[in-house]
């Protein structure tokens, strides 16, 4: 079933983006997720708010295997919101990831789920917020446009994007390089040139 930190992964959405994330945000047909709102928490309180910047405010497209998770995460959501009944304590919201009540989760929920999860499989630790980092580097390494990930990422400015992952565009930079020795050194063995 799909969870916060596939979605993280894939959309490099932002902790609280994703506490905010509803399901009226989610378009199973298209395959995009729209982040529109934020959940933080001040003072013992959660505040659903605009995101950070009005870049922040986008649409995501994600990979059509991660739809198929979140039809069935639906699914389920839909049958445990139906058994509450009366004790729906989220108002208008329909989080995806909030309590069994409906309210949205404390942001140390995610990162608790996440820690666990690594234990669990084994993994290297990182915090959940580097999902985001991942993220953009897998697609940079992919060949992705920098600025097709600064918009997935909701950057202001491309700048942003290309300053926080400099080293990892320096490596796509030397992979580039790398294809072009293979290209030529392919071309020139292949009409006798080689020395």
């Amino acid at each position: 079933m799909a969870s916060s930190y596939q979605i993280g992964l894939t959309t490099g959405m932002r902790r609280g983006e994703l506490l905010g994330l509803e399901w009226k945000n989610v378009n199973l047909e298209q395959g995009t997720i729209q982040v529109k709102q934020t959940v933080v928490y001040v003072n013992k309180q959660h505040i659903v708010k605009e995101p950070k910047t009005k870049n922040s405010v986008r649409t995501v497209t994600v990979p059509v295997s991660l739809i198929d998770e979140l039809k069935k995460f639906k699914s389920v959501w839909k049958k445990d919101r139906f058994k509450v009944g009366d004790k729906w304590e989220g108002g208008e919201y329909e989080f995806l990831f909030s309590s069994w009540h409906g309210k949205p989760m404390h942001p140390s929920s995610i990162t608790t789920w996440w820690n666990r999860f690594e234990k669990r499989y084994n993994l290297p630790h990182i915090r959940f917020h580097d999902l985001r980092h991942t993220s953009a580097t897998l697609l940079i390494n992919s060949g992705v446009h920098a600025k097709i990930i600064s918009s997935r990422l909701g950057h202001a400015d491309i700048r942003t994007t290309m300053n926080i992952y400099e080293h990892a565009l320096q490596e796509a930079d030397v992979e580039a390089a790398n294809k072009f020795e293979n290209l030529f050194g392919v071309n020139k063995k292949s009409r006798g040139l080689e020395a």
